[in-house]
C-alpha cells in the first residue's frame, strides 16, 4: 500500500517485543524466498507511509495494484522482510528482501499482528469492550470510557472521533483501525497500564478483517438502520456484516439493545451468552423492549442532559443523568452500564459511582451544545443517517419552546441511496430546513444539495427550505433565521476538524463556525472548551 497523506500517525508501543523472521515463517508461512536467518522484526505494516525500521511489509492485492510493487520503497525505509502471496512474490523480489509466502496476506493479517505485538502473557491483557450498530457506537464507546473512569479504571478508547490512551487524546484515522494498527494500539495501551479498552466496531471493520485476532470480553449492539449501502448491496447484507461480532471467535459475552427492528434477529443468532436492554420510549416494539433483562426509563429531558432509571428484572435499579440531550442517548448510556456489568465490574461499584449523579463523559460532536444561555440554542452533531436525524430532532423539539431549524449536508462519494430519506426526515422534524455542503469529496456539491432538497420537497412541498453554500455562509444565514428560544441542529460535521474537498482535508470546525456566527449576530457565546484546528479570526 502506498503512502496515505493527511492522516494521523499509527500509534505503536515504545518497546515492542522482538521476534525472529524464521519463527514468523514457521507459524504463518507456506514458503520462503531468500535467507531468513538472523533477521529480527519489531513491527509490521501494510502502508509504506507507516513503515519503521525493523518492520515486516505485508503486501496485499489492492483494487488496481499489488502492494508488492512498493517493496523497494519499503526496503528503502528499513523493512526487514516482505509477507505476500505468490502473485506478489515476483514483484517484491527486486527489493532484495527475504519474502515469506502466505496464501492470503489480508486474511492472516489479524493473527499475524496479534503475534507480532504479543508479549506472550495473557495476564496483562485489558478488558475489551466492542460496540457495533448503525448509530450510537461512538456515544456508547465514550460513555463506557467515562463510566469506567468514574470507577477508577485506567482506560483506552478507539472510536470514529478519537483514540485515548490513559488520558492522552489522539485524532482517529478510521472508525476502526486496520488490524496491524489495532494490535499496535492495544500493545501501546498495555504498555501504559490501560486496564479496559472500548472499541467502536463498524460493519466494514468486520468485513475487511480489521478486528481479526481480537476477542472482545463484551460486545454490544445498538441498532440497525439505513446506512452504508455504498459498501453493501442491501440492508440484509449490511446486517449480516454485523453478526460475526457475536460469535465465540470475536466475543465472550454480549449485550443487545432491543430498540430497533433487527434486534430480535440479533438475539436469535447470537452465539455467545447475552443479556438484553430496552428503552420502551423509543423502541420500535415497546412491549419487547419492556420485557428486556434491563430497561431504561426516561425521567426528565433538559438541554444539558437526560435523566433516566436503569432497572433490572430482578429489582435492581439506579438513576443517573447522561450529559447530552435525547432519549436515544439515555438508551446508549443504559447499554454501556450493562456492558460494564457484564465485563465483570460489580453492581455495587456502579451504584456508588452513578446513582443520583451525572455520568462524567465527553461525547465529541454528539448533539453538542455550542451556544450560550442567551439566544438560539445551537447543537452540532455527527449524525448522518435518516434514523439519527429523526431521533435527534425529536429530542431537540422536546426541549425547545420555539422554532427548530435543521442545517444539513450529505457526504459525497458515499451511500447516495439514503439522501432522499435524509431530506425527508430533516424537513419532517424541523420548522425550517437549510441545505448546505458537507464532505463533497469528488462529487459536485450542487448535485448533492439538489437530491436532499428533492427528498424534502416530496415530503413537505410547502416547507420553508433554504439553500446556502458553502457551510461557512450557511451557518451565518441560519442564525439570522432564528432567535431566542429557538434551536439549530447542525447535523453531519460533529467533532470533525476538516472537510474532504477533492481528496484534500481542508481545516474546518463547525463548532467554531457556529460560535462565530452567533457572535456576529450579537449573541454571547461561551469560551470554547475544545481545541479547534481552524484559522483564527482576522
Amino acid at each position: 500500500m502506498a503512502d496515505t497523506p493527511n492522516l494521523p500517525p499509527v500509534l505503536r508501543p515504545d518497546a515492542p517485543p522482538t521476534h525472529t523472521l524464521s519463527d514468523l515463517a514457521e507459524r504463518f508461512g507456506t514458503g520462503v524466498r531468500g535467507d531468513l536467518s538472523g533477521v529480527e522484526l519489531t513491527g509490521l505494516t501494510l502502508a509504506t507511509a507507516d513503515l519503521r525500521p525493523g518492520d515486516v511489509f505485508v503486501a496485499v492485492q489492492g483494487g488496481t495494484r499489488h502492494g508488492a510493487e512498493f517493496a523497494q520503497a519499503a526496503a528503502d525505509k528499513g523493512a526487514v522482510a516482505v509477507v505476500t502471496d505468490a502473485a506478489g512474490a515476483d514483484a517484491a523480489a527486486s527489493a532484495g528482501l527475504p519474502v515469506v509466502l502466505v496464501d492470503d496476506p489480508r486474511g492472516v493479517l489479524g493473527a499475524l499482528s496479534a503475534w507480532v505485538y504479543s508479549t506472550g502473557r495473557d495476564d496483562d491483557l485489558p478488558t475489551l469492550f466492542g460496540t457495533t450498530g448503525t448509530n450510537g457506537k461512538t456515544s456508547v464507546s465514550h460513555l463506557l470510557e467515562g463510566i469506567l473512569g468514574q470507577l477508577g479504571v485506567v482506560t483506552g478508547l478507539s472510536s470514529t472521533a478519537e483514540r485515548h490512551i490513559a488520558g492522552q487524546i489522539i485524532v482517529s484515522r478510521l472508525t476502526t483501525p486496520e488490524a496491524y494498527e489495532m494490535h499496535a494500539l492495544l500493545a501501546l495501551m498495555r504498555e501504559r497500564g490501560v486496564e479496559a479498552v472500548t472499541v467502536e466496531v463498524s460493519a466494514q471493520a468486520l468485513s475487511r478483517r480489521r478486528v481479526d485476532g481480537i476477542v472482545f470480553d463484551v460486545a454490544g449492539f445498538t441498532n440497525l438502520s439505513h446506512d452504508h449501502l455504498d459498501d453493501y448491496a442491501d440492508m440484509r447484507e449490511y446486517f449480516e456484516a454485523k453478526l460475526p461480532l457475536f460469535r465465540p471467535d470475536r466475543s465472550r459475552r454480549a449485550v443487545i439493545s432491543l430498540d430497533s427492528p433487527y434486534s430480535a434477529e440479533v438475539v436469535e443468532r447470537c452465539e455467545v451468552p447475552f443479556v438484553t436492554v430496552g428503552t420502551p420510549d423509543i423502541a420500535t416494539d415497546a412491549a419487547a423492549a419492556a420485557a428486556a433483562d434491563w430497561t431504561v426509563e426516561i425521567l426528565d429531558e433538559k438541554p444539558d442532559g437526560t435523566r433516566f432509571r436503569l432497572a433490572a428484572s430482578d429489582g435492581r435499579s439506579l438513576e443517573t443523568v447522561v450529559p447530552v440531550i435525547g432519549r436515544h442517548m439515555a438508551a446508549n448510556a443504559g447499554l454501556a452500564i450493562v456492558m460494564i456489568l457484564e465485563g465483570g465490574y460489580t453492581w455495587e461499584s456502579l451504584v456508588a459511582a452513578l446513582d443520583g449523579r451525572r455520568i462524567d463523559a465527553y461525547l465529541p460532536g454528539r448533539t453538542q451544545l455550542v451556544s450560550g444561555p442567551e439566544g438560539p440554542a445551537v447543537y452540532v452533531d455527527f449524525g448522518h443517517s435518516p434514523d439519527a436525524f429523526e431521533k435527534t430532532l425529536a429530542a431537540i423539539r422536546r426541549v425547545t419552546p420555539g422554532t427548530v431549524l435543521m442545517l444539513v449536508g450529505a457526504d459525497g462519494d458515499r451511500d447516495a441511496t439514503k439522501r432522499h430519506d435524509m431530506g425527508r426526515t430533516a424537513v419532517e422534524g424541523s420548522d425550517i430546513l437549510v441545505i448546505t455542503d458537507h464532505h463533497p469529496r469528488f462529487e459536485e456539491p450542487s448535485g448533492i444539495r439538489a437530491t436532499l432538497i428533492e427528498g424534502a420537497r416530496r415530503a413537505r412541498p410547502d416547507a420553508e427550505i433554504h439553500e446556502f453554500s458553502p457551510p461557512e455562509v450557511a451557518i451565518v444565514e441560519a442564525v439570522k433565521l432564528v432567535g431566542s428560544g429557538d434551536a439549530i441542529l447542525w447535523a453531519g460535521p460533529g467533532h470533525q476538524d476538516y472537510r474532504d474537498i477533492r481528496g484534500v482535508r481542508t481545516p474546518y470546525s463547525a463548532r467554531e463556525l457556529a460560535r462565530r456566527a452567533l457572535k456576529a449576530a450579537g449573541w454571547p457565546v461561551p469560551d470554547p472548551h475544545w481545541p479547534v484546528p481552524y484559522p483564527p479570526e482576522d
